[in-house]
């Protein structure tokens, strides 16, 4: 198969006559351009040049086969020039994965907002806690929390301050006391849910004395973060979620926050992509969206509470 890079060599070298010509204009070597012409030609088994000392002329193959290969690289710009217009375009399918609660309760209706922005993009959610496979699952990006385990993905922040919080309803604060310390929580239900394989039981907080990790227990697990938080929401134990998961909670009465908020474990939300190949411009504008409405929904929280 003839390279590329041969192919636009033989077609300026027709053009203006020698191989010098054609090395200047390209900004390369003489040599360089003459190995070009005897690669393509032992490519093709043909000679494409008549050479003697004073010109170069084509043969009889390379007049057949030039517009063929000034077809072949005018296919190749036409091929780039539709994948630029293709990728400047706010179309196309977007194959997102998102947390149960964060997903459900909040981005669900930001995303229909953002479809009515710009209605030729299509959407396919995968809604679940379970850390998305973005090649194996073929996703465009996967909105996460936390830190990335994976530092080959490519992460683009949407609320980097986000921590998790304890809380509780007023319900069950009123049967079982408010935790005065971390060290109370042993003595409450705590309220978990599995990650993986990985039951998520071991609370990490972020105190003046530094990190404190703490094993709690309690009667309800799941595998569905949103369950988790309407246990919590029901009085049915103490729950430790991501602050943007429970805030609407909070600010309506139905959980209170029990410690600082910055004892919580820091769990910024990001947009997680395999490679900066699939940020095309719907993506980017998607990502710019959803930081404007992550922004928007806490600083309003933050008011009202």
């Amino acid at each position: 198969m003839p390279r590329v890079d041969d192919l636009q060599i033989f077609l300026t070298t027709t053009e203006v006559g020698s191989f010098s010509a054609a090395a200047r204009l390209l900004d390369i070597s003489p040599a360089l351009a003459s190995g070009a012409i005897q690669r393509l030609e032992t490519c093709l088994g043909v000679r494409l040049f008549i050479r003697s000392t004073r010109r170069l002329r084509l043969s009889e193959d390379g007049v057949r086969y030039l517009p063929h290969a000034r077809q072949a690289l005018e296919s190749l710009d036409l091929g780039e020039l539709a994948l630029t217009e293709g990728r400047d375009e706010i179309a196309g399918l977007l194959r997102l994965s998102m947390p149960s609660d964060l997903g459900r309760n909040v981005l669900l209706p930001w995303l229909d907002a953002f479809q009515q922005l710009h209605p030729q993009v299509l959407l396919q959610l995968r809604v679940s806690d379970q850390v998305a496979d973005l090649f194996g699952e073929q996703l465009d990006a996967s909105i996460r929390y936390g830190q990335l385990a994976d530092s080959s993905l490519v992460s683009l922040m949407l609320s980097p301050s986000n921590r998790r919080t304890v809380c509780a309803s007023p319900d069950y604060i009123a049967r079982h006391g408010r935790p005065q310390t971390l060290e109370d929580l042993s003595r409450h239900n705590c309220l978990r849910y599995v990650m993986g394989e990985q039951t998520y039981e071991r609370w990490h907080f972020h105190t003046p004395d530094g990190v404190k990790t703490l094993q709690v227990t309690g009667d309800r697990i799941s595998d569905d973060a949103d369950i988790v938080r309407r246990w919590a929401v029901a009085g049915l134990g103490v729950v430790y979620k991501s602050k943007l998961d429970v805030m609407d909670d909070i600010r309506r009465g139905k959980l209170v926050e029990i410690f600082p908020p910055e004892h919580g474990q820091p769990a910024p939300l990001q947009l997680v992509c395999a490679h900066r190949t699939s940020l095309t411009p719907a993506l980017q504008v998607l990502r710019t969206f959803l930081a404007e409405r992550c922004e928007h929904y806490i600083n309003t929280s933050i008011a009202g509470h």
